[in-house]
């Protein structure tokens, strides 16, 4: 008897999904989504995951500060067999601009990463930026043309400028000009809120009106 037990025990453990049926969503950003500079329980993935944890969604943040496209795109499949994501947030590419890198790559790791998200079931939110004028109207046009054309071509969820409702408040930004304080963070994420909202299985908008 004991045997059988055991048997029906393990067998149960074994026939256990390795990952929950959570909807899940993974961040995949930069020191805009880490939380550079702030305490990492008022960064914007944080607050995002308090606000759904009774909605059975899952929030993984993978950001890394200074992350550029290239990094991300080599360690996007790592992130996505591990977590297996219903959707990705991809708000990468604005150390590529910082650095002045040549935007046909940034163009490229981008569409790479999509692709790859699409082959792993996983929906994508891209979450545009722009840089400065003072890279020069040709660099930053063409900057920021890099995701209109992959939301254009991809239909993908589009944000077009993540930093909009802070970006030009001085008192918003950190010291450095770049990174928003921890007053910015929820006016980061109720303005991507409605596009988030859209891809979870109950559209939970309403009861944060």
């Amino acid at each position: 008897m004991k045997s059988l037990v055991a048997f029906i025990i393990g067998f149960s453990l074994m026939s256990t999904p390795a990952f929950s049926d959570n909807f899940t969503v993974l961040i995949w950003g930069d020191s805009l989504s880490s939380g550079y500079g702030i305490p990492k329980d008022q960064a914007w993935a944080n607050l995002l995951s308090s606000r759904v944890k009774d909605l059975d969604i899952k929030v993984v943040n993978g950001s890394i500060p200074g992350e550029i496209t290239q990094g991300g795109k080599e360690r996007i499949r790592g992130m996505l067999s591990a977590h297996q994501p219903d959707l990705v947030v991809l708000g990468l590419g604005s150390n590529d601009g910082l650095q002045g890198l040549d935007t046909r790559e940034m163009y490229n790791n981008l569409e790479s990463m999509i692709n790859v998200c699409f082959e792993a079931d996983a929906e994508v939110l891209l979450l545009g930026m722009k840089i400065p004028p003072n890279y020069g109207a040709v660099y930053t046009r063409s900057f920021y043309r890099v995701f209109e054309a992959l939301a254009e071509k991809y239909q993908v969820g589009f944000v077009p400028f993540f930093l909009e409702p802070v970006a030009l408040d001085f008192d918003l930004m950190q010291d450095d000009g770049i990174h928003p304080t921890a007053e910015a963070q929820i006016l980061l994420l109720e303005h991507i809120w409605p596009s988030l909202a859209a891809y979870f299985p109950a559209d939970p908008t309403s009861s944060y009106n």
